[in-house]
């Protein structure tokens, strides 16, 4: 590799052609960055004590060796969007000059319009691509040879044409220097580095030097893995066929945000853990070294990722056709259920292996949103939600596809436990449902629950039937009784209450018979919400209980629990203790003082919660939970408890625990803390709690 400074305009001139690979991410800079460098460059050329101004790297590798007659341009990996930005700028110095009558044009030595061209910007005597010294990757080169070639009949969109009309109309300005702006070019500077083909590895290089500017996306990283060290048409096989669908998937459904989320989740269906978003590219580096080491091309690794963008289209972005599926996994979008996505990848890959039908794959959907949104309502903690989908095809049978499903929704206990009906049915009843995040899907879902010509609920509001001023009028006083107040506030913001109505400005505090019987009242509404409000005679703590139980009665039918009879459910059953190896296979658990330890421990950490189950091994004993969170070595004085939480995550006041990140050990974890009948047993207790709570979380 050979860095030296340079004058980004020498560099240009010198360079016959650049081009940016097809690998590489489009033309990304927006404004603010264009006013940047634009503010840069006038500041520069109004300076006469400044002699340079440095605007970054240019790193750039032989395509080929080329030959006398056909020279290979020079494959920009690092420092596209400058060389972009400027090669605009200089576009639109030509537009203006080149309307600039004679008399008028300033002296701009070095500048003058077929000066700019020829140095900077085209090939006099090329043809074809050879024509232009900057080639952009596919979805910006047209855009740019049309702003080159000054054509005023292309469609003008994108990021090409809409950073050279912003140049267009800043070098438009009468009152702008352009002596100032020319020696502001002039003035630029970079460090030109050239990477020598067949030696320098450019993607190492790129990942170095890509610390700073507009910051690439983890799927921007993947890309370049994936495709910059192969042939050129190795690449454009794979990036038309493979890699390019995928972006426009994403970037036609408007979530090309989402790519990075996808490839996470297919990390954690393709290696069974799940990478922090930040550290995407990383572990799918490690991931397709691991599939190289067995064999498997970089070809069967673009298409399989490709196979399961295609699924995560279906999912997560609104591209299932089957009506069925496409309105369930809307509803999973509506409560922001991503965290089942690795499940749910999996199991759409064995509906299109065959391994079960669409109809199945729709039952299952169901299933989860169900276990999701019962959770929400009885307000249990969602932050383990991404272990249990993560590990849960685990416990799926392909013979029993479906079955197997209920039977694992209904083995889960403790923080994982799929809500009963009685606990769901008495939450939905008593909760603050109107300050309910997911209320708007709830109430379309019960709203339209069998219902062939669906309502869009967006076209109407929630009404309080018994209104929210706690002022309320005599009507109102009379028909709630002596205790009015206690009333309204237990009952105002529940199930009971709460309805859907186009007429809220004109129902606004009215008694409830006026509301009933007025036009567009109760009575008349065609909302099934609204049914039976027509028959009442009045608006009571009474009428809102019951009607709260009707309600609540419909979601549970929508929001259903797996049924399998005792039998059927005894075949999944486990042991909680689980392994070939039992206690009698650990010499020191046999002596009286540490089998005593040893029981009080696995009592109270059992207790944490009815999930947890016992492994034992040949070395050690493993708690855990989706993994183990603490791992109990039998010593002949002492148990020797390992946490599996990662240091400098720990509270340990007393500092009884032992930092071992980094040595060996036989447990799983980063602390280990000593057991024996003289240490305080609650205090220990409180130091594998965290290690449990820590499995639990988005770790």
């Amino acid at each position: 590799m050979k860095a030296v400074d340079a004058n980004l305009l020498d560099l240009l001139k010198v360079t016959s052609q650049f081009e940016v690979p097809i690998y590489q991410r489009a033309y990304a800079w927006g404004e603010d960055e264009c006013d940047q460098l634009w503010r840069d460059i006038l500041q520069a050329g109004a300076s006469d004590e400044l002699g340079a101004h440095f605007t970054g790297s240019v790193v750039y590798v032989e395509k080929a060796a080329g030959t006398s007659t056909n020279q290979a341009p020079n494959l920009i990996i690092d420092g596209q969007q400058r060389v972009t930005t400027l090669t605009l700028i200089l576009a639109a110095l030509v537009h203006r000059l080149d309307r600039e009558p004679a008399d008028r044009q300033e002296p701009l030595e070095g500048f003058s319009p077929e000066e700019i061209r020829v140095s900077y910007l085209v090939n006099r005597f090329k043809s074809d691509d050879r024509r232009y010294r900057l080639l952009l990757s596919q979805g910006d080169r047209e855009a740019l040879m049309a702003v080159l070639d000054e054509r005023p009949d292309v469609r003008r969109v994108g990021r090409v044409w809409e950073n050279y009309d912003f140049f267009v109309s800043k070098i438009a300005d009468k009152k702008l220097n352009l002596a100032a702006l020319c020696a502001g070019l002039a003035k630029l500077t970079v460090v030109d580095v050239r990477l020598q083909l067949g030696v320098d590895h450019p993607q190492l290089v790129f990942e170095a030097m890509n610390s700073t500017g507009k910051k690439l996306s983890q799927a921007d990283l993947i890309r370049n893995f994936v495709l910059m060290d192969l042939p050129p048409d190795h690449q454009s096989h794979l990036y038309r066929n493979y890699w390019r669908p995928m972006e426009l998937d994403f970037g036609r459904s408007g979530q090309d945000s989402r790519f990075d989320d996808f490839v996470r989740h297919y990390l954690t269906v393709m290696t069974g853990s799940i990478p922090r978003l930040a550290d995407v590219y990383d572990a799918f580096k490690e991931h397709a070294r691991a599939r190289a080491q067995e064999g498997q091309s970089i070809d069967e690794l673009v298409i399989e990722l490709r196979d399961y963008s295609v699924r995560y289209g279906a999912i997560a972005l609104g591209m299932e056709t089957h009506p069925g599926l496409k309105s369930a996994f809307a509803d999973l979008a509506q409560i922001r259920a991503d965290v089942v996505y690795p499940f749910l990848l999996e199991a759409y890959t064995d509906r299109d292996l065959g391994v079960l039908s669409a109809d199945e794959l729709l039952e299952i959907v169901r299933l989860v949103a169900s276990y999701v949104f019962r959770r929400a309502v009885v307000g249990l903690a969602t932050n383990s939600l991404n272990t249990t989908f993560q590990t849960f095809s685990r416990a799926v049978r392909k013979d029993a596809y479906v079955e197997s499903v209920k039977a694992h929704f209904l083995k889960m206990q403790g923080y994982r436990v799929f809500p009963k009906d009685s606990d769901f049915e008495e939450s939905l009843r008593s909760i603050d449902l109107y300050h309910f995040k997911r209320r708007s899907y709830f109430l379309r879902l019960l709203e339209n629950h069998g219902r062939k010509e669906h309502v869009s609920i967006e076209e109407y509001t929630i009404e309080h039937i018994l209104p929210q001023n706690p002022h309320l009028r005599a009507e109102w006083r009379q028909d709630l009784g002596p205790e009015w107040t206690e009333v309204q506030a237990k009952y105002l913001h529940t199930l009971g209450n709460l309805t859907l109505t186009g007429y809220n400005s004109e129902y606004s505090d009215r008694p409830f018979s006026e509301k009933r019987d007025m036009e567009g009242g109760f009575r008349d509404s065609p909302l099934r919400l609204n049914r039976g409000l027509g028959q009442l005679t009045t608006w009571n703590a009474s009428a809102i209980e019951e009607r709260a139980r009707a309600l609540a009665g419909e979601a549970i039918a929508i929001w259903s629990r797996p049924v399998l009879s005792p039998e059927v459910l005894s075949k999944y059953q486990e042991s909680r203790a689980i392994s070939g190896y039992s206690i009698e296979d650990h010499t020191y658990l046999m002596r009286p003082a540490r089998r005593a330890d040893f029981e009080r421990l696995r009592t109270a950490i059992v207790a944490l919660d009815p999930s947890v189950t016992i492994h034992f091994l040949k070395l050690y004993v493993a708690f855990k939970v989706e993994t183990n969170f603490v791992d109990v070595i039998p010593q002949a004085a002492r148990l020797l408890l390992t946490l599996n939480i990662p240091a400098n995550t720990l509270v340990d006041e007393r500092g009884i625990a032992r930092d071992v990140s980094g040595m060996g050990r036989w447990g799983n974890g980063d602390y280990e803390v000593p057991l024996d009948e003289t240490s305080d047993f609650t205090y220990v207790m409180g130091l594998v709690r965290q290690a449990y709570e820590y499995q639990l979380g988005d770790s």
